[in-house]
């Protein structure tokens, strides 16, 4: 389906739930978010899904949005969701009946009935930004959740899947008035005295090979609880590591209770396919940016993700 069929099915239906995935980051929530607010300005009624673990960072966004409870929806829609397997626990009773799903993830699962997919796409925002002159509504209230979704997603335009599709994006909703620099002050120049320990234990623990090209950082629980940390203070520590000079690639495993462990796996493209990388432990995501879940110890995950990356750097 594209954008502009997308668009005509949101203006033929009403009384909307809108899914986003588990471990909400910027993109999921800003899409979510900007889409109910899209839909309210046509006089349709819309909700959230309560995101059940979405840190502090993403909660102003989240005001007046989530769906009350008992709610019962007409049409549900996902956004930035590739598999079932990322749907929150509260979204499960849904999973059978999600009429449309918008997302830009290549890997993406095809779980709905209608799907609109653009992977070439840097984030899900840029499709949304894209279906709301279809449906003929934008504004400030739907163009800072957008701004939020695509740099986030694009590390404030600085990530290798940024276009000038994205900055066109970008350009396009920052004409709506919004503050942008408050926004950029908040999601990329702000950290916490924890987040800044955090940053010194990882590099403290980092596991390189092939010749430093590759970087590994464990994060697991007795690192949180030295460093105080909470998860409101992990958000995006996947792109940390890979600043160091000669990195190609990185892995970043989160220990995220005893025995499970979330691999967020960033990659020089041309060299490396992350999400052909993070296919052999279940996952996906994008050629630059991909996760796995790992059941298993941090050591058990370290392993697993170090022998998916030689299999496929052996493989050129």
């Amino acid at each position: 389906m594209t954008h502009q069929e997308a668009a005509q099915f949101l203006k033929t239906h009403d009384n909307y739930l809108i899914l986003t995935h588990k471990r909400p980051d910027g993109d999921t929530i800003g899409c979510g978010v900007g889409l109910c607010h899209m839909l309210r300005s046509m006089g349709k009624t819309a909700w959230l899904l309560p995101c059940l673990d979405a840190i502090a960072l993403f909660q102003e966004y989240l005001e007046g949005v989530v769906a009350p409870e008992g709610y019962e929806p007409s049409t549900v829609v996902s956004v930035d969701v590739t598999t079932r397997g990322l749907f929150p626990p509260n979204a499960q009773n849904y999973l059978e009946r999600i009429d449309l799903a918008i997302d830009h993830h290549p890997s993406q699962e095809f779980f709905a009935r209608e799907t609109c997919l653009e992977a070439d796409k840097a984030a899900c925002g840029e499709i949304l930004w894209e279906i709301a002159p279809d449906l003929g509504v934008l504004n400030e209230a739907i163009a800072i959740p957008l701004y939020v979704a695509v740099s986030t997603d694009t590390g404030c335009f600085v990530y290798s899947n940024t276009t000038p599709h994205t900055h066109q994006v970008a350009a396009g909703l920052m004409e709506q008035g919004i503050p942008f620099q408050r926004l950029n002050k908040k999601h990329f120049r702000t950290k916490s005295a924890a987040r800044m320990k955090l940053e010194s234990l990882l590099l403290q623990g980092l596991y390189l090979c092939h010749e430093g090209t590759v970087a590994v950082a464990t994060l697991s629980l007795d690192v949180m609880e030295k460093a105080g940390a909470t998860n409101d203070d992990t958000e995006d520590i996947a792109a940390f590591v890979g600043q160091l000079e000669g990195l190609l690639h990185s892995a970043t495993i989160r220990e995220l209770k005893p025995g499970e462990c979330k691999i967020s796996l960033r990659t020089n493209a041309n060299y490396l396919d992350a999400s052909a990388v993070c296919a052999h432990l279940g996952g996906g995501g994008h050629k630059a940016a991909a996760g796995c879940t790992v059941m298993g110890s941090v050591e058990q995950a370290k392993a697993a993700i170090l022998q998916a990356i030689d299999q496929e750097l052996n493989r050129k």
